[in-house]
């Protein structure tokens, strides 16, 4: 970032928070995995795939929802690099990607439903 001279001097040491804020494409980055937390069902088959390797019929079963439809998560998920694939004869397993960004992910999750979801 190149030096700022900021408007208003607050006696902040902003300007050494500056030189090591990561690139503008970094932030995107970030925010393009964040979006894969926009819809309920897509975080379910996620979490379902922390736990198992599984093939969309079976994935489609275990959350109720049509083969089409798990199939267009499991592609918002595999572009974004949270999960994988490998193909077996003519069937196609899935399990989460073993990263960082997945694993923080699936601990984030469960953490969240935990504190927003206690148990009664």
């Amino acid at each position: 970032m190149p030096n700022t001279a900021l408007p208003h001097d607050h006696g902040q040491p902003i300007e050494q928070n500056l030189k090591s804020m990561p690139k503008e494409s970094d932030f995107q980055t970030v925010a393009d995995i964040f979006k894969q937390l926009c819809d309920g069902s897509r975080i379910r088959i996620f979490w379902l795939l922390c736990h198992c390797e599984e093939c969309v019929i079976n994935l489609s079963s275990l959350v109720g929802m049509s083969s089409p439809a798990v199939s267009h998560h499991l592609r918002q998920l595999k572009n974004s690099g949270l999960i994988v694939s490998r193909r077996d004869g003519k069937e196609v397993y899935y399990k989460a990607a073993d990263t960082e960004q997945a694993q923080l992910l699936h601990r984030m999750i469960e953490k969240m439903v935990e504190i927003s979801c206690p148990s009664s």
